[in-house]
C-alpha cells in the first residue's frame, strides 16, 4: 500500500488514540472503526515500523506528519510518535458480559466501578481487570471517567480488549445482573469482613467506589456483602486502582489462579 503524502491534518470524528501500546492493541483487537494511522515523520524504530506494517496488512492508510503537528492533534506531547484516527469502542450491555464468561466456560467475574472519575485510575483498573481474567467492566455514564484516549493509554492498551458496559444507572444494572445469578461484593472501609474472608468462587461482581466518597448508598445497598482491606499504617485508605487490584487478585487466587 502506498503511503499517503503529508498534507491537510486529519480531523478525527471520534477519539484520537495515541501512544505505541494503545495504537498497537487497537489495531490488533479490531474492535474500532479505524480510519488512519498517523506517525511522526522523524521517528523510525522497530516499534513504529511494526505499527506501520500491521496497519498496512489490515488495509489501514498510513500518514506521516511532523512531531509538532502530531502533538497538536493529540493535545499532548506523550504520543510516542503514533496516533490512530478511530471511532469509539462498540457499546455492550451488562448482560452481554455474562455471555463472555459462558463462552469461556467460566463463572462470571465482573468489575463495577462507582464514580471513578480519574481517567488514569480507570485505565489502571481496566488493565488489571484484563490481566486478572475479568470478563468485563461496568461504569456509569455520569460521575465517571469516560472511555477516552487517556484511559486507553493508562491501560497500556488493555481497554482495546476489555469489554466495558456504560450504564445510565449502576444500581439498576446490578439488579438486572442479579437476575442472571451474580452476587455482588462491595469494597468499603466498614466491610462486614476482611477481603480475605469473602467467597469469590461463584459468579461475582466486584464493586469499587471512589477514593473520596466510597460507594454511593444505593449502590452499596445493592451489594450482597461488603468486604474491607486490612490497613496497618497511619494512612487510612488505598488508591482506588490499588484496592481494586487486591480484590481482583483475591478472586484469581480463590479460583485457582495461583496454580500453574
Amino acid at each position: 500500500m502506498r503511503q499517503q503524502k503529508q498534507g491537510k491534518r486529519p480531523k478525527p470524528s471520534a477519539d484520537l488514540l495515541y501512544g505505541i501500546n494503545p495504537v498497537m492493541e487497537a489495531l490488533k483487537a479490531g474492535r474500532r472503526q479505524i480510519r488512519q494511522l498517523i506517525l511522526a515523520s522523524g521517528r523510525r524504530d522497530r516499534r513504529v515500523d511494526e505499527l506501520e506494517s500491521l496497519a498496512q496488512s489490515k488495509g489501514v492508510p498510513v500518514k506521516r506528519v511532523d512531531a509538532e503537528a502530531l502533538e497538536g492533534l493529540c493535545g499532548t506531547g506523550h504520543h510516542q510518535g503514533a496516533a490512530l484516527d478511530a471511532g469509539a469502542l462498540p457499546g455492550i450491555a451488562p448482560e452481554d458480559l455474562i455471555q463472555v464468561a459462558d463462552k469461556k466456560g467460566e463463572e462470571p467475574f465482573l468489575v463495577l466501578l462507582d464514580s471513578i472519575e480519574d481517567p488514569r485510575n480507570l485505565g489502571a483498573i481496566v488493565r488489571t481487570a484484563h490481566c486478572a481474567g475479568a470478563h468485563g467492566v461496568v461504569v456509569p455514564k455520569d460521575r465517571s471517567a469516560q472511555l477516552t484516549s487517556l484511559v486507553s493509554k493508562a491501560s497500556a492498551g488493555a481497554l482495546e480488549h476489555m469489554p466495558v458496559a456504560v450504564v445510565t444507572n449502576l444500581a439498576k444494572a446490578m439488579e438486572e445482573l442479579k437476575e442472571k445469578g451474580l452476587w455482588f461484593a462491595g469494597l468499603d472501609a466498614d466491610g462486614d469482613s476482611s477481603l480475605f474472608g469473602g467467597d469469590f468462587t461463584g459468579p461475582v461482581g466486584i464493586v469499587v467506589g471512589s477514593e473520596g466518597k466510597g460507594l454511593r448508598p444505593l449502590v452499596k445497598k445493592g451489594c450482597d456483602f461488603i468486604v474491607s482491606i486490612p490497613l496497618k499504617g497511619a494512612v487510612d485508605s488505598l488508591n482506588a486502582s490499588v484496592a481494586a487490584s487486591l480484590v481482583m487478585y483475591e478472586v484469581v487466587r480463590q479460583r485457582g489462579g495461583s496454580e500453574k
